[in-house]
């Protein structure tokens, strides 16, 4: 493995441990198992989700086996990390349906040919009873309970189900069953990832490594990407939206995609870096950004999509210097004639119903024609009210 793999490979990770065993693994001719999980609890995969297949492309393009795993069965249960109640059970019907459509979307980065696309019900729909009760057997419920979610759950007298305990040991079971070498993760599943260790163990298998990655903002550049919080980009977005979207986001987080987004090297990125500093508009830096990822998720259409974007801002007559509002509400949505309103790109609430009902306002370049229509708490959109008055408006 070349110096520039290795490092393109931990760059932008949290954690690799055992870092000493993991650079053991990948520096012998050995071909890996690497193994990432992905519950199908919603129907879209969103760019948060590649930081871990751009990860197992990687290992992919080194000759490992990558194994994208896919949670029907464990989606049942429900992945308590990170949660402060117990998370709804979906049904198998939904499951089954949202798996179909990470089958499909995965290969927008994945090699088809070189990806194993498991489902761990193979496994845990054939375990019987004896079997259950061996694998349970792996973790006491203290260790459980030492996880800081449970803990403060239990501290603050939050019912915890008992299936939620199951979860990480069924996770780990899959480490078991597929004789993981590697699991990648984000940095919420470090809990589930060393449970793993423990239980391959107690199956008298050798331990996984594990590697965890950062979760990635969302557009808002607060909180972690969420289609639930409407500050994400889908990989089904069409090319232009998802140009425009990324176009959208701050200088400073910007910075972050190119690190955990992408293939960019770090001597690159640190010249792009180089190049603001010297006095280089950052929306020129950040051109090249958004061309590299449409053009992966929409091969060749990388260029278009920018021009497009110019055409639409610049010959429109509207500034790429895009004004930048926050603004503070009190409720988990406010009425867009409000914000119009409060973001001063109208005077009153009765102008913002008027511009709404002619079709002269636009959200992220989709026209707007409910006056009604809502804004959710953690979003981030640039609004556009006739050619020329546009700010990216974001909504805490």
């Amino acid at each position: 493995m070349s110096k520039e793999q290795l490092e393109l490979l931990t760059r932008g990770t949290e954690e690799i441990i055992p870092e000493e065993s993991f650079l053991e693994q990948i520096e012998s001719k050995k071909t890996l198992r690497i193994k990432a999980g992905f519950d199908p609890t919603s129907p879209d995969l969103h760019l948060g989700h590649t930081v871990l297949l751009n990860k197992m492309k990687i290992f992919q393009d080194l000759g490992h086996e990558v194994i994208f795993l896919i949670g029907d069965f464990t989606g049942l249960v429900g992945d308590p990390s990170g949660v402060n109640e117990t998370r709804p059970v979906l049904s198998e019907e939904q499951l089954t349906k949202n798996a179909e459509t990470y089958k499909e979307q995965v290969f927008k980065i994945l090699d088809p040919s070189k990806t194993e696309i498991r489902f761990n019900s193979e496994w845990m729909k054939k375990v019987d009873p004896s079997e259950f009760i061996k694998m349970l057997s792996s973790y006491t419920v203290a260790r459980m309970l030492e996880r800081d979610d449970f803990s403060k759950r239990y501290k603050s007298q939050q019912p915890i189900s008992i299936h939620e305990f199951l979860y990480p040991i069924l996770q780990g079971f899959d480490s078991v069953k597929l004789e993981a070498d590697i699991e990648l993760g984000g940095t919420d599943q470090k809990f589930n990832l060393l449970l793993g260790r423990e239980v391959q163990k107690h199956y008298g298998l050798q331990q996984q490594s594990i590697l965890t990655v950062p979760l990635l903002e969302g557009l808002d550049g607060v909180k972690k990407m969420s289609k639930s919080l409407d500050n994400y980009i889908a990989l089904e977005d069409s090319p232009d939206e998802m140009f425009g979207k990324l176009m959208s986001i701050s200088d400073e987080l910007m910075w972050r995609y190119f690190s955990l987004l992408s293939f960019k090297s770090s001597e690159q990125i640190s010249e792009y870096k180089k190049e603001v500093e010297e006095g280089i508009n950052p929306r020129d830096i950040k051109f090249l950004l958004a061309e590299e990822l449409v053009d992966r998720f929409h091969v060749g259409l990388g260029e278009r999509s920018k021009e497009n974007f110019i055409n639409r801002f610049q010959k429109g007559n509207i500034s790429q210097e895009i004004e930048e509002i926050i603004l503070h509400i009190d409720s988990e949505s406010e009425l867009l004639t409000r914000i119009l309103k409060e973001s001063k790109l109208l005077k009153s609430t009765s102008d913002a119903m008027r511009m709404i009902k002619q079709g002269a306002v636009k959200i992220d370049d989709n026209k707007v024609s409910d006056d009604k229509f809502k804004i959710d708490k953690g979003s981030s959109s640039i609004i556009q009210v006739g050619k020329k008055k546009v700010a990216k408006i974001i909504i805490n």
